[in-house]
């Protein structure tokens, strides 16, 4: 991968580094649940590869363990990954011009942490160059992360004692993409109230729950940008220009 010793990729690479070490632990359970779920290793590591996807992973290998018709289980892997439909209609401007050969796999390795990582960056730094590679830079370590510790779960997780607790990393992970994201009183309003609907919608089946924190939050943070007055123009500092002579 000669893109690899690219600038872009390689600061795309540094800013996830931080977040793999709460990967592990998160694939690690994706892959014992697959095991209990009666999946053969096989089986469970190709699940790892084909979803890519943790939550709808877990909620899936949860379902297959109860005996969920497949249609089911379908349908509610769409539902929790319908945000992704919210993603790439975020992130496709800063790819356009680019070839089907580099699209597909860029949709393949989209991810929360990815996508939060390069929208935040093209935010930032609009015309920054080589954004496909910054993102791919992020996606590729998620995706080698999360299917070898998916792998480790699946063969060595029968070792691993529940008091350890690993899913606690799991909201720990989405914390650190939270933060740096709050950047004005809009962002944190749709955080707060997003936070707070998911917390209280957390019971509804389907994981409909996810859905009404969404909705609520992208709701909250409109609300907020169009009740604030519109920011002052800039006040000219330049000294007032000498009478031509």
């Amino acid at each position: 991968m000669a893109f690899s010793t690219n600038p872009a990729f390689r600061a795309g690479a540094k800013a996830v580094a931080p977040l793999l070490p709460g990967l592990v632990p998160f694939g690690m359970i994706a892959g014992i649940a697959a095991i209990d779920a009666g999946l053969s290793p096989g089986a469970a590591l190709a699940m790892s590869f084909v979803i890519f996807a943790g939550t709808a992973q877990l909620v899936a290998a949860q379902l297959m363990g109860l005996g969920t018709l497949p249609l089911v289980i379908i349908l509610t892997a769409l539902v929790i990954n319908a945000r992704f439909i919210m993603y790439s209609a975020s992130i496709a401007p800063h790819f356009q011009g680019l070839s089907g050969r580099w699209r597909w796999p860029m949709a393949y390795l989209l991810t929360d942490q990815a996508y939060a990582l390069s929208i935040t960056r093209y935010t930032l730094e609009p015309q920054a160059p080589a954004k496909h590679l910054y993102y791919l830079g992020a996606g590729l370590p998620l995706w080698l992360v999360w299917v070898a510790s998916c792998a480790a779960g699946i063969f060595l997780g029968a070792g691993v004692p529940a008091s350890w607790s690993l899913e606690f990393t799991i909201p720990l992970s989405f914390l650190v993409l939270l933060i740096p994201s709050i950047r004005d009183l809009a962002t944190l309003a749709a955080a707060l109230v997003g936070g707070v609907v998911a917390v209280a919608a957390a019971g509804l089946p389907l994981n409909l729950g996810l859905f009404l924190a969404a909705a609520s939050g992208i709701a909250a943070g409109l609300l907020v940008e169009r009740l604030q007055p519109p920011a002052p123009p800039p006040i000219d500092t330049r000294p007032p220009a000498k009478d031509a002579q």
